[in-house]
C-alpha cells in the first residue's frame, strides 16, 4: 500500500476572518475546532503515514495549552510556520519522520472533506504523480481596473479554482523546492511544481471543499456541513468551547 504524508498549514494571519476571538483554525465549527475536523478526515486512515500541523510561531504556546486534551490522542507532529505558505509548507516537509511515497498538501480552512473524495484523490495521484481537485468556473469572469470598471470579458472555457489537498509523488515536491530560487512568490503547491516542467493534473473537486476564509465563507461551512455524507470520525475531546463576538 502507498502511503501519504499530509501537511496542514495554519500559521496564516487570518486577516479577513473578522468576528471572532480567535484565528479562523481555532474557531469552533459546530462545536469542534476548524483544525481539528480538518485534520480527522487524515489521521485513522492506513494510507496515511503521518500528519503535520504547521502553525504560527506567535500560537505555538497558546495552541498547546488549548488543545493538549486532544493532542494525546492524535498522532500529529506539530511543525513552526514561516514567513509565506510556502516556506510553511517545506518546514512541514522538513518535520516528517516517517517514509512516504505521496505528500499531500491541505488548508487547514478546508475542513469540508470525505473519506470518499479523499480516496478519489489519493488514487488519482498513484497514476498520475502529481494532482489537484479543483472546479470549473462556472460565473462570467470580468476582469476590471483599480477602479472597477470592466476592462474585459475572460473567455471561462478552461478556468478552474484550485483546491486542497493537492497530491505529489514524494521526490517530485522535494525536487520542486530544491529547485526554486525562492518559494516566496508561489501561491500553491501546484504552481511550485508547474514551474520545475512537471505536468500536474486537475482531478474533479467538490462545491463543499471550501475554504473558509471571511465570516460569510464561515457561515456557508455552517450550512453545509450537515449536508456531507458522514464518515467514523474521532468523537469531539477538547473540553473547551468557543465563543463568537456578537
Amino acid at each position: 500500500m502507498s502511503k501519504f504524508a499530509v501537511i496542514i498549514p495554519a500559521a496564516g494571519e487570518s486577516s479577513r476572518f473578522r468576528g471572532f476571538r480567535r484565528k479562523k483554525p481555532f474557531v469552533e465549527l459546530k462545536g469542534r475546532a476548524i483544525w481539528l475536523r480538518t485534520v480527522d478526515h487524515f489521521i485513522n486512515r492506513d494510507d496515511v503515514s503521518e500528519v503535520v500541523l504547521v502553525l504560527a510561531k506567535d500560537d505555538l504556546e497558546e495552541f498547546r495549552e488549548r488543545f493538549q486534551p486532544n493532542l494525546t490522542f492524535m498522532n500529529i507532529h506539530i511543525a513552526e510556520g514561516g514567513a509565506t505558505r510556502a516556506d510553511s509548507v517545506q518546514n512541514g516537509i522538513a518535520a516528517l519522520t516517517k517514509p512516504a511515497d505521496y505528500i499531500a498538501v491541505h488548508d487547514a480552512a478546508r475542513p469540508l472533506l470525505t473519506k470518499a473524495w479523499i480516496s478519489e484523490l489519493f488514487e488519482t495521484a498513484m497514476r498520475k504523480q502529481a494532482v489537484i481537485p479543483a472546479v470549473a468556473v462556472s460565473s462570467t469572469v470580468k476582469k476590471v481596473d483599480d477602479s472597477g470598471r470592466i476592462q474585459q470579458t475572460i473567455d471561462r472555457t478552461h478556468l478552474m479554482l484550485a483546491q486542497t489537498p493537492q497530491v505529489f509523488r514524494t521526490e517530485i515536491l522535494k525536487n520542486a523546492y530544491q529547485q526554486a530560487e525562492t518559494a516566496s512568490g508561489f501561491t500553491d503547491e501546484a504552481s511550485l511544481v508547474e514551474a520545475t516542467g512537471q505536468p500536474v493534473f486537475v482531478h474533479e473537486g467538490w462545491p463543499a471543499n471550501i475554504k473558509i476564509t471571511t465570516k460569510q465563507d464561515f457561515d456557508l461551512a455552517e450550512a453545509l456541513l450537515a449536508s456531507l455524507p458522514t464518515d467514523a470520525g474521532l468523537p469531539g475531546l477538547h473540553p473547551f468551547s468557543e465563543d463568537r463576538f456578537s
